[in-house]
């Protein structure tokens, strides 16, 4: 039975998801099967479930905890064939555990999600499941790299350390301590053939090459136990890479696109750098037409003025001809009233009547 994939949420890590995430997650449970050999084995917040079966691959038994239902059902029905391998619901900080009853127990980016006050808890379960003998592999995100570096902040995180808080949080419980750095790291690898040899580093500066530091961790990942006597060896170095170098391949697919996006960007610019000398060419021609046609707009302007003025005149003369027609007008119809009967016929009493005002002195 395969459950359905779990959707990534970023709080937690799934397998599918490709580029860096997936090599740091995967690598470090590669790493971790170094110390499991033939132990029992807890894997405290497990998640999907894929690096309990991992781990399952090379220890005795492995008990995977998380407190997510939904993972640890997920987990189950992914998992379930491995007979050394099973799942239970349970909180990092009151794990579903006998005391001193796992060898191991690995915890990787986990710290980081609970409260500072619930830490010192979560350490505490992992020293009182453990046996006398047996180990913490631990990994937890440096926050001086992890996120003030970068100016980042993971909304998953509650409360992130840097080395000396990790140091101090482990004192009591785990006193003997290996540390490793994990980080991502670009360059050349050179290997021997037989698997002989210790390691070195290289840096070039220029064209001078000399001793590299290790580069600042972004990530702690820590072997612990009780006693100095309980730590076993470990490789100096260890490299991860998928089987088909898919993030290689990644890489290299990503940089083709930035190569073929700035070539279109070029092409885009040489486009540009046409059309713009196409408009400050037209911009050139508009200007000389507005040159040449000033002279014949200052006339047009000038005509429409003396049209304008000359309806103006005509107007008045209009309005001046239709007062005289009206003058002219009252004058004939006084002229044909005096020319009719009934003037004649009343001009002698006007006359009599002008006669007695002028008599009364009126």
């Amino acid at each position: 039975m395969t459950a359905n994939p779990l959707e990534f949420t970023g709080e937690r890590f799934v397998p599918g998801i490709e580029g860096e995430i997936a090599q740091e997650h995967w690598h470090r449970y590669a790493f971790a099967r170094n110390f499991v050999a033939g132990r029992r084995v807890a894997d405290v917040a497990c998640g999907e479930g894929y690096g309990s079966a991992l781990l399952a691959a090379s220890g005795a038994s492995v008990i995977g905890v998380d407190m997510d239902s939904a993972a640890i059902a997920h987990a189950r029905g992914s998992y379930g064939a491995l007979t050394n391998l099973r799942f239970v619901e349970g909180s990092a900080t009151a794990l579903p555990l006998a005391d001193a009853s796992v060898d191991a127990v690995v915890s990787f980016e986990t710290i980081e999600h609970l409260e500072a006050r619930d830490q010192p808890a979560m350490i505490a379960e992992f020293a009182r499941v453990l046996t006398p003998g047996g180990l913490l592999v631990l990994s937890s995100p440096n926050r001086p790299e992890y996120s003030d570096a970068r100016a980042y902040v993971n909304p998953f995180h509650l409360h992130e350390l840097d080395r000396v808080e990790l140091e101090r949080l482990l004192d009591g419980a785990f006193g003997a301590r290996r540390w490793y750095r994990q980080r991502r790291y670009l360059g050349s690898a050179l290997w021997s053939e037989d698997g002989a040899g210790s390691t070195e580093q290289l840096t070039m500066d220029g064209p001078a090459v000399s001793a590299a530091q290790a580069p600042s961790a972004m990530y702690f990942v820590l072997i612990a136990a009780r006693e100095p006597g309980a730590l076993p060896s470990g490789p100096a170095l260890s490299l991860f890479t998928e089987s088909d170098d898919r993030e290689w391949k990644r890489i290299d697919a990503q940089a083709r696109e930035v190569l073929r996006l700035d070539a279109l960007l070029k092409q885009r610019d040489g486009e540009l750098a046409g059309e713009t000398a196409r408009v400050l060419h037209f911009q050139a021609l508009v200007a000389e037409r507005d040159r040449q046609i000033a002279p014949v707009a200052k006339e047009r302007d000038e005509a429409r003025e003396a049209v304008a003025a000359q309806r103006q005149q005509i107007q008045a003369l209009e309005d001046e001809r239709l007062r005289l027609e009206r003058a002219i007008g009252a004058q004939e119809r006084i002229i044909a009233y005096r020319q009719s009967a009934r003037w004649w016929v009343r001009l002698p009493f006007l006359r009599v009547k002008l006669l007695w005002k002028r008599i009364r002195g009126e």
